[in-house]
């Protein structure tokens, strides 16, 4: 109930900066009405969104061309970051969108962005969840406060500027934790494929969220499977073929989000922008700066956690399990993606960083929670969460 009612502040928060933005004349951006018209487009039996097919032509609702939009990176006339996957959930709302709904009005936005508020309330559950079951109770309501009182995790579905990328989070999110919790049932002497069919199609759902709305995060699948392979190094040979029919079920649902076009799916494919690494990025201040600045609006309460969890992992043995281990290694990887890719799609990778840490910061201050120092681990622990929901409250309801 507890878990249930923060996740409602946090819808709340988001529907009112979408009515805050409706008032203020901020509403989303050329780029995102494109990707809602492509989508609609596609499922009422046009092109396949993100292929020449739609994007080779200007749209007809005065949008800009994709190839000049300053999010969308076309190459041959396909979008090089994302499936079609990206624009058929955006178009999704628009399938059944009531006639009487103006789309500037407060409401229509609300349905607009339906998809986002969904994925953001989804991925809020899992954080709870995950985080509840590796340290309890309390580690699983610290990670969803901090999270319930992100900016960033509010603008990401919300924002004027929101280009979805929560289904990527969330599909990131539920890739890696889905992997771990089928490696742990490979220590039963059971067959494979058959007791873990519901997993299986879970983790390929998820890499399919992630990997369909930012080609780029298909490193996650590989980090996946390393997990799998270190949780169960005993059945090497299961972790191959959970991974690999995982796999499968991944590619079968792109080929269906390009409507089982097999040319269109090959040719996006072979155009797809898989991986951005500029190593000149790590001489560069700017870069890092980026990042910091990015964990600093995302969530002020994170960056002046993170810091004293890091010190307590490192000099505390107690804290450096598996547990806490993962999280920060996963956050670790996407810290140096995001700072390898200075532009797009380096934004997607921190919010994937920021979700994981959360989860870390979560586990080390629930594991302060049980030393002998606990009253006052839970008094500045309630000190910071306190003031930052209050911050975050504060400044939605006076925006500038």
């Amino acid at each position: 109930m507890i878990a249930a009612a923060l996740l409602l502040v946090y819808l709340l928060q988001c529907a009112w900066l979408i009515r805050v933005q409706t008032i203020h004349g901020s509403l989303p951006d050329s780029n995102h009405d494109l990707c809602i018209y492509h989508g609609l487009q596609q499922w009422k039996g046009g092109g396949v969104a993100g292929t020449p097919e739609a994007l080779g032509s200007d749209a007809a609702t005065g949008v800009p061309s994709a190839a000049r939009a300053g999010h969308l990176r076309v190459r041959d006339g396909f979008d090089q970051d994302r499936s079609p996957l990206y624009y058929l959930i955006a178009g999704a709302p628009f399938l059944v969108k009531p006639a009487a709904l103006p789309t500037e009005s407060s409401l229509g936005q609300l349905w607009s962005t339906a998809p986002y508020l969904f994925f953001g309330v989804m991925l809020g559950g899992s954080l709870w969840y995950v985080a509840r079951r590796l340290y309890g109770n309390f580690g699983g309501y610290i990670a969803l406060t901090l999270y319930c009182f992100s900016p960033g995790m509010i603008l990401s579905v919300a924002g004027a500027q929101s280009l979805g990328e929560m289904g990527a989070v969330w599909g990131a999110f539920g890739a890696v934790f889905t992997a771990i919790a089928v490696a742990h049932t490979l220590y039963a002497p059971r067959e494979v494929v058959l007791w873990n069919w519901r997993r299986i199609l879970l983790l390929g759902l998820s890499l399919t969220l992630a990997v369909g709305n930012q080609f780029s995060l298909v490193v996650l699948a590989l980090t996946a499977l390393g997990l799998m392979f270190w949780v169960a190094p005993v059945r090497p040979r299961a972790v191959v073929v959970i991974g690999s029919s995982a796999a499968a079920v991944a590619a079968f649902l792109l080929v269906a989000s390009y409507f089982f076009n097999p040319a269109l799916f090959w040719q996006g494919m072979r155009r797809a922008r898989w991986f951005e690494f500029q190593p000149a990025a790590f001489a560069m201040g700017p870069s890092y700066r980026r990042v910091i600045g990015g964990i600093a609006a995302s969530s002020p309460a994170l960056l002046l956690a993170l810091p004293f969890a890091l010190v307590t992992y490192f000099a505390w043995k107690r804290a450096r399990y598996f547990g806490n281990t993962a999280p920060l290694g996963i956050a670790t990887l996407m810290l140096v993606l995001a700072v390898a890719a200075p532009s797009f799609p380096g934004q997607g990778f921190q919010l994937v960083m920021t979700v994981f840490l959360f989860v870390f910061v979560a586990g080390v201050f629930a594991d302060l929670l049980e030393t002998g120092q606990k009253l006052m681990v839970a008094a500045g622990l309630w000190g910071l969460l306190s003031a930052s929901a209050f911050w975050n409250i504060w400044q939605l309801a006076h925006p500038r």
